[in-house]
Parts: structure tokens; C-alpha cells; sequence
């Protein structure tokens, strides 16, 4: 979908396959509920099993010290998550559309290889978290468990022809079933909200500061996944505005998708703070602060919060487990489209991405044994961290261009927040690689 780029410039919509039409003229009710739907795309990711590592662990180790972080994070992503949903808009490009026009090869290959290895080292986390879904649930070996995860793909073919309305519909139960499954584990474990009110507040987590920085690069690397910029930009374009030609228009599209991304963001947000109140609650203020993976707070659960409680905990993974069947193929299919203007079947681009993703995550669990499950969650969120500054460089370039966006480039105080969180992720990173070499 395409907006005017100036104020008289005719509004002529681009039709996008599985696009749903919205009447300029429809109430503001109608809107939303046309307009519903990419934000919860979108929020999937941001509460897949890296996000339950590094919640987990921190949560354990620093009780609720670290909950400013998943807000801060969360925050910092719907920010860029409704930069990236108006390059969509406006100029009617995705990400990396907008990148193969700006750079030249060398920094549309760097962009690409980067963005790849987002989508794998966030597929390496949806396999471990399945694959320990179907071993806490079923008693599924973990090394067996990784292998049934390549039969994700019959979800894929089995969505094949099917409008984004049922895809969307998909995610929102995934959704709902693990804000549920959290909602209700919290109440069971009776947290101390105003300590919980504290832990919002930036402070010093009072030791290990090497590790907090860790995990809150964790948190950041999970929660504003760069796979994600590019998936919003393009899924955005699916609605369709009809009838619209003025400027109010425009902006009353813009709102719109505001609060779609506001909205589905802010639940991912509660669902991430969830999962660290629930850890620090029924672990660190308990006495166990060394509970750094998945599997050990499964087990710990039960005694504390009932088998029902553990059981809750093992669909949510499930349900977290297979969020990226569907976003992260979206996402990769844009890249490929984007970068190559490659177009193949998604089940074959799963097939790819899954491929990818399963080798590394089988060999790590193998040769470093089960127990090493949970590093290689966190670590796979630190490397998403990474990757993070590779997206938001060419975002912030092309949403502040004239000649991508015309007058709906951003304004001055907004070019000021993108750019200082990219020097606060890029220094943050930068600080982690030379400690680890050093």
C-alpha cells in the first residue's frame, strides 16, 4: 500500500497479494478492526523461547532488578517496529526493497547475510524451545525433539493459499494461549507487586554486572529482533486503503497502525514481564538463584507452583516454540524478495531456514550435552543483539529521507531517539565482543 509522499500527490493504493480493503470513509471502529493484525505478526516473535532464557536466568539471578530492562527493550521496539510500518506505508517498500535501492552490492550483501542470520539464530532458539516443549511434555529425548521440530513445515504447507486474516488468526490464539498460561502462574505464585514497581526503575542489579550487561543484551537481542523490521514493513502494506486523497487521511492510516503495533506490542511486553516476575518470584526470592535454562525451571515450578502450574508452562513453550513456523518464513521470504528478488514457495524457504537452523542446534546439544540448552538460548539472543545495528541503520536512513518518504520523514526529536538507540545498542555491542575476546 502505497500513501501520497506529498500533500497533493493522488492516493493510489499498490495491491499486495492476500490485501484487505479499508474505506477511507469507515468509522474509526471499522478501521481498527481492518487495520488488527500486522502488530500481532510481529508480537510473536518477541515471545519466543530466547525471550524465555533470558527472562528466566534473569530473573533467577537478579529477582526483579532487571524488569526496567524488558521495558526499556520493549519500548525501544514498538519505537522502531512503527518506523519500519511507515517506510511500508508511505513509500510502499519494505525494508530491504528500500535497502537494495540505496546501497550498492557490497552493502546489499552485508545486510543480507546479517539479516539471514537473524532469522537462523532466531530459529535456532524456536527449535530448542520445541524440542524442550516436547521433552518437559511428552519425555521426548532433547536430540529427538530437535529432529521432530523439521516437521514444522507441514504447519507451513498446510497455510499455503491462505489470506493473512487466517495466518493472523493463527498467531492471535498463540498468543493468547501463552498470556494466558502466564497470567494465570503469576496468580499462583503471588508476587510482591510493589517490589515488582521497584524492579521498572533502572538501578544497579547489586553483582555480577558482567553478567546483568549480558542479559540485558540478551533481552534487548530478543525482544527487537532485526528479522522483524524488515517482516513489518512489508505485512503492513497488506491493508489497503481505499477512497483515501488528503493528508488527514494519511495520517488517520498512520494512527491506525500506531495502535495495531501499540497495542499487540504492549501484550508481548506484559507476557516477557511476566516470565521474569514468575522466575524471580518462584525462584530467587525462594533461594534459587542459579536456575539458568528451561528445563531446571520446569522442574522447579512443580514443588513451588503445582504440577497445573508446570503443565501451564510447558503448553506456553509449545505455543512460544512454533511462533516463528510462521513469522519467521514470512520474514525470510521479504528478505530473499527484497534483496534478490527471489520469489520461492514458503514451505521451500522453510525448509531453507529451518535446515539452517536445525544443524547448529543439534550439534551444540550433542556435543555440549542437555544441560547445554539454556546457554545456547541466551547466546543466540546475543547474537540477535548483534545483528540489530546492521537493520536499524538503513531503517533510520530511509525513514529520514526525503526522497524515500517526501513530507512524512520523521521529525527532528524522533530522529534523535532512533539514533541514540542505535549508538546505545552499537557501544553495548561493541563493549560485549571486546570483553569476550579479551
Amino acid at each position: 500500500m502505497r500513501l501520497p509522499t506529498t500533500a497533493t500527490a493522488p492516493f493510489c493504493p499498490t495491491e499486495v497479494k492476500g490485501s484487505i480493503t479499508i474505506s477511507a470513509s469507515a468509522s474509526v471502529l471499522a478501521k481498527l478492526k481492518r487495520f488488527a493484525g500486522p502488530g500481532l505478526l510481529v508480537a510473536i516473535g518477541y515471545m519466543d523461547p530466547g525471550n524465555w532464557a533470558t527472562d528466566i536466568q534473569a530473573g533467577s539471578q537478579f529477582g526483579y532488578a532487571l524488569l526496567w530492562v524488558v521495558a526499556f527493550s520493549s519500548l525501544a521496539a514498538i519505537f522502531l517496529q512503527m518506523l519500519a510500518a511507515r517506510l511500508g506505508l508511505i513509500a510502499g517498500k519494505d525494508l530491504a526493497q528500500a535497502s537494495y535501492e540505496r546501497y550498492g552490492p557490497f552493502g546489499k550483501v552485508l545486510q543480507w547475510i546479517t539479516a539471514e542470520i537473524s532469522i537462523i539464530a532466531c530459529d535456532i532458539a524456536e527449535v530448542i524451545g520445541c524440542a524442550l516443549a516436547f521433552k518437559l511434555l511428552f519425555g521426548i529425548p532433547l536430540a529427538w525433539g530437535i529432529v521432530l521440530t523439521a516437521f514444522d513445515t507441514v504447519i507451513v504447507l498446510g497455510m499455503q493459499g491462505k489470506g493473512f486474516r487466517q495466518v493472523e488468526a493463527i498467531v492471535l490464539g498463540l498468543i493468547s494461549t501463552m498470556a494466558l498460561c502466564f497470567l494465570i502462574q503469576v496468580i499462583m505464585v503471588k508476587p510482591d507487586w510493589h517490589a515488582v514497581a521497584l524492579g521498572l526503575i533502572p538501578g544497579n542489579p547489586g553483582h555480577d554486572h558482567k553478567d546483568a550487561i549480558i542479559l540485558a543484551l540478551g533481552i534487548i537481542g530478543a525482544t527487537i529482533m532485526p528479522h522483524n523490521l524488515y517482516l513489518h514493513s512489508s505485512v503492513v502494506q497488506t491493508r489497503r486503503v481505499i477512497g483515501a486523497q488528503s493528508v488527514h487521511d494519511v495520517e488517520s492510516t498512520l494512527n491506525m497502525v500506531r495502535i495495531d503495533t501499540w497495542a499487540a506490542l504492549l501484550i508481548a511486553m506484559l507476557v516477557n514481564g511476566a516470565i521474569l516476575v514468575l522466575a524471580a518470584t518462584a525462584f530467587h526470592y525462594s533461594g534459587h538463584t542459579e536456575v539458568a535454562d528451561i528445563e531446571h525451571a520446569y522442574t522447579l515450578i512443580t514443588p513451588i507452583a503445582g504440577a497445573a502450574a508446570a503443565w501451564l508452562f510447558g503448553i506456553a513453550l509449545l505455543a512460544s516454540g512454533q511462533s516463528s513456523t510462521l513469522t519467521g518464513t514470512i520474514a525470510g521470504q521479504v528478505i530473499m524478495d527484497g534483496f534478490f528478488h527471489l520469489k520461492i514457495p514458503c514451505y521451500q524457504r522453510r525448509l531453507i531456514t529451518r535446515g539452517l537452523a536445525l544443524a547448529p542446534a543439534l550439534v551444540g546439544v550433542l556435543w555440549l550435552g542437555n544441560d547445554s540448552a539454556g546457554k545456547l538460548l541466551i547466546w543466540s539472543q546475543v547474537l540477535l543483539s548483534l545483528q540489530l545495528p546492521f537493520a536499524m541503520w538503513p531503517l533510520i536512513r530511509s525513514v529520514s529521507d526525503p526522497k524515500v518518504m517526501g513530507r512524512y520523514t520523521i521529525n527532528r526529536p524522533s530522529r534523535w531517539v532512533a539514533w541514540s538507540l542505535f549508538a546505545v545498542i552499537t557501544v553495548t555491542n561493541l563493549w560485549l565482543v571486546e570483553g569476550v575476546l579479551g
